[in-house]
């Protein structure tokens, strides 16, 4: 079966979309992308993509602190985005990665007269943890500031820094971790958001705190107040806080939502999935596959 991506303004199979090696992104991580979800729900056999002119208007953004022009509109990348998925035809669940990316054949790092690119491409994809909790460490690699390379931009030249951090902690029997900002307090995981539960409450840090303003996040905090009734703070979180919460968990587009049951090797809570972590994760398993009516013009259909 041929699997199509959309590459140089138009839709070709996988194999054939390629770039010259001299390409600028490649030479330099110049380039922006996002992650984005679509959920294929048996019931009603339809696909819908979670929450895409959020993506999108999220990837425009980043795409301005690397000086890149809107290629197209948001309408027409999610336009794109439901032909893409069209044509490969899944009938599972999907994973997409959207890459507007510098195009200069040169070496030198500017960015001026520089043309900018864009491409998309998805594949199958299923839970990316396993269910029954991640044992994670605080890691000794530090979050990338807003003063370097800004984490709230998707920049793939950045995700160097989720690689190290990542790798650290699987090569020492971990399944990830978190990282802490420059100023030493807590960020989110490699490449993930953080949660913690602290007597009922959701606590999560700032949107300034040197983490990605997630989509996942923002969707989590809206259902923890409206649906689950639970009151969520935003604030700024030490280290040493992560070892007396009663629960924890991860939360992203690639990860979902992923429970946390040890950090530094020490439990969290029982060292079990606990109750909140569990209700969060059934509600949104049900939000992202238009099973929740009040929550449905968030998934927009591939038909539609």
């Amino acid at each position: 079966m041929t699997e199509y991506v959309y590459h140089e303004e138009k839709f070709m199979p996988k194999e054939k979309a390629v770039i010259p090696i001299t390409t600028h992104a490649f030479l330099y991580g110049t380039a922006v992308f996002e992650g984005i979800r679509a959920y294929y729900n048996k019931d009603d056999d339809k696909t819908y993509i979670f929450r895409p002119k959020e993506h999108f208007e999220r990837f425009i953004n980043s795409g301005k602190l690397l000086y890149m022009e809107e290629l197209h509109t948001i309408d027409e990348y999610v336009d794109i985005l439901k032909e893409l998925l069209r044509k490969n035809n899944y009938k599972k669940d999907a994973y997409i990665r959207p890459i507007m990316y510098k195009s200069a054949n040169r070496i030198g790092p500017h960015l001026i007269d520089n043309p900018d690119k864009y491409s998309v491409f998805s594949f199958p994809m299923d839970d990316y943890f396993a269910s029954d909790g991640l044992k994670v460490c605080v890691s000794s690699w530090r979050k990338n500031s807003d003063n370097s390379i800004p984490p709230r931009a998707k920049i793939n030249g950045a995700y160097a820094n989720a690689s190290l951090i990542s790798t650290d902690a699987r090569l020492n029997g971990y399944n990830d971790a978190i990282v802490l900002s420059q100023s030493g307090k807590v960020a989110e995981g490699a490449a993930m958001n953080l949660f913690l539960v602290v007597k009922g409450k959701l606590v999560t840090t700032t949107t300034t705190s040197e983490i990605l303003t997630g989509v996942t996040r923002n969707t989590i905090i809206q259902l923890a107040k409206e649906v689950l009734n639970l009151e969520v703070e935003e604030r700024v979180i030490d280290r040493s806080e992560l070892y007396s919460a009663d629960e924890a968990f991860f939360c992203g587009t690639g990860a979902q939502i992923a429970p946390i049951v040890s950090i530094d090797n020490r439990n969290i809570g029982d060292g079990k999935v606990g109750k909140i972590s569990t209700d969060v994760l059934n509600l949104y398993n049900d939000v992202v596959r238009g099973k929740v009516p009040k929550y449905k013009e968030w998934c927009v259909s591939i038909d539609d």
